[in-house]
């Protein structure tokens, strides 16, 4: 399936030559997210949300969410679906729109492959998700490397700023997650964990820049 990293760093696109240890840029300053959601919204990790990022080909994708962290056993049986999951709770993410970090995790090879392309994202890219009756529009501004065998790695994913475990969220972000398994396999790297995701994960770290009515 899928797996994470140890050091920050692009792992495709333009950015690959130079990592991104930096922190995601910020987001446009054409745009701006709203003040946040109504107070009659329905609870954003409650509801299954539907994802979009035109660059890649991904329309309509299912979002579940599910009260875990990212590649457990229940989430990993979400994506088995073809479908994309969002952990939410202690070590989970937020949900969409909400300031933090919203966590999309999704198969690359298998299932589909619905996130197959994920590496392929270049900052500036468009992320739609759709809930509730909301579209939020992420940007993408970094990626980041994930690794299963580290804890401090996984922390760094699952932060409400990624990358910065503590750190008091002031936006919304989004991390988009799928497995390095082509990657690892060519380094030699065979390792599996009990729901044999590989060592490596690659995220997409976004910001939201703007919602309307769906």
């Amino acid at each position: 399936m899928a797996g994470t990293a140890v050091v920050l760093l692009a792992v495709t696109g333009p950015a690959a030559a130079a990592g991104a240890d930096a922190p995601p840029t910020a987001p446009p300053a054409a745009t701006a997210p709203s003040p946040g959601p109504p107070s009659d919204r329905t609870d954003p990790r409650s509801e299954t949300a539907e994802l979009g990022i035109p660059s890649i080909g991904v329309r309509d994708l299912h979002v579940v969410p599910y009260e875990g962290t990212t590649d457990d056993g229940p989430g990993t049986r979400i994506q088995d679906r073809g479908v994309a999951a969002s952990p939410y709770g202690e070590d989970g993410g937020v949900g969409p729109g909400e300031v933090g970090n919203y966590l999309v995790t999704a198969h690359r090879l298998s299932a589909g492959g619905p996130f197959r392309d994920l590496p392929a994202l270049d900052e500036g890219d468009k992320v739609l998700v759709t809930e509730g009756g909301t579209v939020y529009e992420y940007r993408i501004t970094g990626t980041r490397q994930t690794s299963f065998r580290s804890e401090h790695s996984l922390a760094e994913q699952r932060a409400a700023v990624p990358g910065e475990p503590g750190e008091k969220p002031t936006r919304a972000m989004i991390t988009l997650s799928t497995c390095a398994t082509p990657e690892d396999d060519a380094a030699g790297r065979f390792w599996r964990d009990a729901h044999h995701n590989p060592e490596h994960r690659i995220d997409k770290i976004g910001v939201l820049v703007s919602s309307r009515p769906a």
